[in-house]
C-alpha cells in the first residue's frame, strides 16, 4: 500500500496544473473568477488568473500531505504505532485528493458553464469528504497537529480518545445526511444546512471534550 501511495501521490498533486495547462488555450480570454454565496460569478479576470489558485491548492496539499506523513518525525508526544503511521498515511492521500478534485472543480467552472455553481454538486463532495474524515478521527492518536487539539485532550489521552471517538460518529454521520440532504434539496437550503449540520458537529466534541475535563478535576479536587 505505501509504495502505492508513494508511486500515485505526485500525478496527483500536480494533476489540476496539468489540467489547467491542457485546457488554459480552450479557455474564453475573461473568465468567471469569483462566486457570490449563491454559486453565481460575481467577478471576471483574466483566464491567467487560474494559475494563483490552483498553485496554491496545490502547494498546501503538498505541505499538507508531507506535515501528516512526518509527524511521527516532529510531534513532541511520539506516540505512533506502524498502524497508526499507515493510517495517517491513508488520510494524508485521502487529503491530497480532496484538495486535487478542488482544483479541478476550479479549473472546469471557469470553462464553457458545464458545471452549475449554483448547485449542490460541491455540498456533495464536501459532505462525503467529512465523512471520510469522520471514519479515521475516532482512533487517531494524540498529536500536536491532526484532530481536535485542545488543550484538556492533548495533556489527556483518554480525554483525547473519548473525543476524537464522538468526533468519528458526528462527522461520518453529519457528512452522510449532508450527502443525502443536498442530493433532494434547492441551493440555499443545502448550503443551510451543511453549515449547521457540521457546526453542531463541530461544537459537540468541544462541549463534551470540556465536560470531561471539568468533572476529572472535581474529582481530583474532591479527594
Amino acid at each position: 500500500m505505501n509504495k502505492l501511495i508513494k508511486l500515485l501521490i505526485w500525478p496527483v498533486f500536480l494533476a489540476p496544473l496539468a489540467y489547467l495547462a491542457f485546457t488554459l488555450q480552450k479557455l474564453p480570454q475573461r473568465i468567471p473568477v469569483h462566486f457570490d454565496f449563491n454559486g453565481q460569478p460575481d467577478r471576471y479576470g483574466n483566464k491567467n488568473e487560474l494559475w494563483l489558485p490552483v498553485g496554491i491548492i496545490t502547494v498546501v496539499s503538498i505541505g499538507v500531505y508531507y506535515l501528516l506523513t512526518n509527524l511521527h518525525r516532529i510531534d513532541p508526544k511520539r506516540s505512533y504505532t506502524q498502524e497508526t503511521l499507515g493510517r495517517m498515511k491513508r488520510l494524508a492521500l485521502g487529503l491530497a485528493l480532496f484538495m486535487s478534485a478542488i482544483g479541478f472543480y476550479m479549473v472546469k467552472s471557469a470553462t464553457d458553464g458545464s458545471i452549475n455553481m449554483s448547485g449542490n454538486g460541491l455540498l456533495v463532495f464536501m459532505g462525503l469528504f467529512f465523512a471520510f474524515l469522520g471514519n479515521y478521527m475516532y482512533n487517531i492518536k494524540p498529536n500536536y497537529f491532526a484532530g481536535f487539539r485542545l488543550p484538556w485532550t492533548l495533556h489527556d489521552d483518554e480525554n483525547w480518545r473519548l473525543t476524537h471517538k464522538l468526533v468519528g460518529v458526528l462527522w461520518f454521520t453529519g457528512g452522510l445526511l449532508v450527502t443525502v440532504l443536498s442530493m433532494v434539496l434547492p441551493p440555499t437550503a443545502a448550503k443551510l444546512s451543511f453549515f449547521i449540520i457540521m457546526g453542531i458537529a463541530s461544537i459537540i466534541p468541544v462541549v463534551y471534550s470540556y465536560k470531561l475535563y471539568a468533572a476529572k478535576r472535581k474529582q481530583k479536587n474532591n479527594e
